[in-house]
């Protein structure tokens, strides 16, 4: 094992953005693809629809499937050595997607990967669990939702982990942002994701959370808003580790990502 020094210079050219964007449902998180340079996008769609984007002239994937969902983040990513080659993300892996998906150079001209959604990701995620032995009790043979949604949340976190992997790219997961309301009246916001443990960790894994919220201007009319940065007078999950965003910025997530680059 040789140990290798990654200079800042060197860091900076291997790691793209890596966020998730949530919002209410219809506000337009699909169509922030129309800031994006379509000859350099890819947009990942597990919603099978893409009704607000028809227009837009980039490239796109569909994913209808668990399986095809993992093996498409490991041929994204290259694989994790982490993982034993019988293992999901492993060199073994990694080589079976090669063989079905081709040449890993075909994805060299997107830098910006955009993943709609990764609410209809955790749905799909969980059918595929329900099949899975650690669905069913050993002794009974009967379903077992706490083996179910385990396993759910250990998938949903690897899948997720391994795109915050992809090198030289921009990585955004699109998702929808829930309102509830406790016993004493309180509002919590949170990723509209299947099972607890997937949203809870999904903010530690990548380095930007963005809220799409619309908020009174100064005349008292919605106005649609990026909100960046935690805490907020909103409540709105979000974070930054960039440390170059404001509380609230503009919403167009080329310039989001400008910003952050310093470009």
């Amino acid at each position: 094992m040789t140990l290798s020094i990654i200079s800042a210079e060197e860091r900076m050219q291997t790691t793209g953005v890596k966020g998730c964007l949530f919002g209410p449902p219809k506000i337009g998180k699909t169509y922030q693809l129309h800031y994006l340079d379509p000859e350099s996008t890819l947009f990942v769609d597990l919603e099978a629809g893409g009704l607000s984007v028809q227009d837009w002239p980039g490239d796109s994937v569909e994913i209808k499937d668990w399986v095809f969902a993992r093996d498409f983040a490991c041929f994204l990513s290259g694989p994790n050595p982490a993982y034993r080659n019988d293992e999901c993300y492993s060199q073994a892996h990694y080589e079976y997607c090669c063989s079905e998906f081709g040449e890993p150079s075909r994805m060299d001209k997107y830098q910006t990967i955009f993943v709609d959604s990764i609410t209809v990701s955790g749905r799909i995620c969980l059918q595929w669990c329900k099949g899975q032995p650690e669905a069913f009790s050993e002794k009974t043979g009967k379903p077992d939702l706490r083996g179910k949604y385990g396993l759910h949340g250990q998938e949903l976190i690897k899948w997720m982990t391994q795109l915050q992997y992809v090198k030289n790219k921009n990585v955004w997961l699109i998702g929808i942002l829930q309102e509830q309301t406790d016993d004493f009246g309180r509002t919590k916001y949170t990723p509209q994701i299947e099972g607890q443990k997937a949203g809870l960790e999904l903010p530690g894994i990548v380095d930007e959370v963005i809220t799409y919220m619309p908020l009174a201007n100064e005349e008292g009319e919605p106005k649609r808003t990026f909100i960046c940065q935690n805490p907020n007078p909103w409540g709105y999950p979000a974070g930054d580790r960039s440390g170059k965003l404001n509380v609230t910025e503009e919403p167009n997530l080329n310039k989001l990502m400008q910003k952050i680059k310093g470009e």
